[in-house]
């Protein structure tokens, strides 16, 4: 049986940023990764966004270290916390010192289609779509979140007629203030995409070659290919079989570590306290994946390092981007600050006074001032927000 100082499961950008937090730190201990996918850690981002403007695929794998022992295509089943020691699906084992969960999530999945159904999530997932848009089709894009909205924009830009599906009032409702999702209806049908806001999926039926997308009102729509983002939900089974504490992912303290000793969480699927917030967050995006990552690593090689760092997030609709940090929860108080309205401007969310969220849209530069005012107990008012980004 190998073993190792430092044993990681998970074979994603969280793993990949805890080794090297572990060498920062211990430049010789002994690093063993874990992974079910068959490809070495690589950028989840680039998936949605750059390869579909040309970005080559070589670009995206992470300079993985010759001194981690990295095992592809291999699934944990078991831990034994007290042993210190795992098992995988090929009834190979492996000890450790210290151990980082970094299981990331598995895509949601709709009680029909199947295999009709695309969930992306993987390098194989784009390969496969981008292999089907090679061709003229037309594709159903269920969901209207962050991987929904990227697919539908990167379908469109290849000239594909593209369908896009998902029960809430506008794309991004769920993060979106109401006017700005609205306007993304209107702006994803100028850039031809059928939205159908407001439509609840309830069924996918072959018909020869084309697959006939129901949804609940009534509506019937033959496409040729069928794509869901749905969100993830966090690997926990592997946790909760270990009597690891879980409550919406892998519960950890400031330092990532579990309830066990020696046994660590990161990323997607860690449940943490945020300081800055004064909540506990599961956050699914790369700023978190790498920093938590890192943190976890260097806490792993004998380090305290408190993990309070307040994550950023980005995505590209078409020709418009945006970045964001914080809550953005369209249920707070929101203000506008537009340049140009939805073209270019600032969004606060605000609670009792205090910004809770900032989303910068087609504003650059901004995250860390946008962090400050987090911080900053304010009050705040409409008044004190205008103009105040960017500075």
């Amino acid at each position: 049986m190998p073993h190792f100082k430092y044993l990681i499961i998970g074979g994603g950008m969280t793993a990949d940023s805890a080794s090297a937090g572990i060498r920062q730190v211990d430049p010789d201990g002994s690093i063993g990764l874990v992974s079910a996918e068959s490809h070495p850690p690589y950028d989840r981002p680039p998936l949605s966004k750059g390869m579909w403007k040309g970005k080559p695929l070589e670009k995206i794998f992470r300079q993985k270290g010759e001194d981690v022992q990295v095992y592809l295509g291999r699934s944990v089943v078991s831990i034994d916390s007290e042993g210190k020691r795992v098992e995988d699906d090929q009834g190979e084992g492996y000890s450790y010192d210290k151990l980082l969960l970094a299981t990331g999530g598995t895509p949601r999945k709709l009680p029909f289609g199947g295999e009709d159904i695309i969930y992306f999530r993987t390098l194989d997932d784009f390969k496969r779509l981008h292999e089907l848009s090679e061709g003229k089709a037309k594709f159903a894009v269920i969901g209207g979140g962050f991987i929904g909205s990227e697919i539908a924009s990167a379908l469109a830009n290849r000239d594909q007629e593209v369908i896009m599906a998902f029960p809430e009032e506008g794309i991004g409702s769920l993060i979106f203030p109401p006017d700005l999702a609205l306007f993304l209806n209107d702006y994803y049908r100028q850039n031809g995409v059928e939205v159908l806001a407001g439509e609840l999926v309830s069924g996918i039926e072959r018909r020869g070659d084309k697959l006939a997308l129901k949804t609940k009102s009534g509506q019937e729509h033959l496409v040729d290919h069928v794509v869901a983002g749905i969100g993830i939900l966090p690997n926990t089974s592997l946790a909760e079989a270990a009597d690891i504490r879980v409550e919406n992912g892998i519960l950890v303290d400031k330092y990532m570590r579990t309830n066990k000793a020696e046994i660590y969480a990161a990323g997607d699927v860690a449940n943490f306290y945020s300081p800055e917030l004064d909540m506990r967050l599961r956050v699914e995006h790369e700023d978190n994946a790498l920093t938590s990552g890192r943190i976890a690593g260097r806490n792993m090689a004998g380090e305290a390092v408190p993990y309070e760092h307040l994550s950023m997030f980005y995505s590209d609709l078409f020709e418009l981007g945006y970045e964001a940090v914080g809550e953005l929860n369209p249920k707070l108080e929101t203000y506008s600050d537009w340049q140009e309205p939805h073209q270019k401007g600032v969004v606060y969310y605000l609670d009792e006074g205090r910004v809770r969220g900032v989303l910068l849209w087609n504003v650059w530069d901004q995250v860390d001032q946008a962090r400050d005012l987090i911080a900053d107990p304010g009050p705040f008012s409409a008044t004190d927000l205008k103009g105040r980004l960017p500075e």
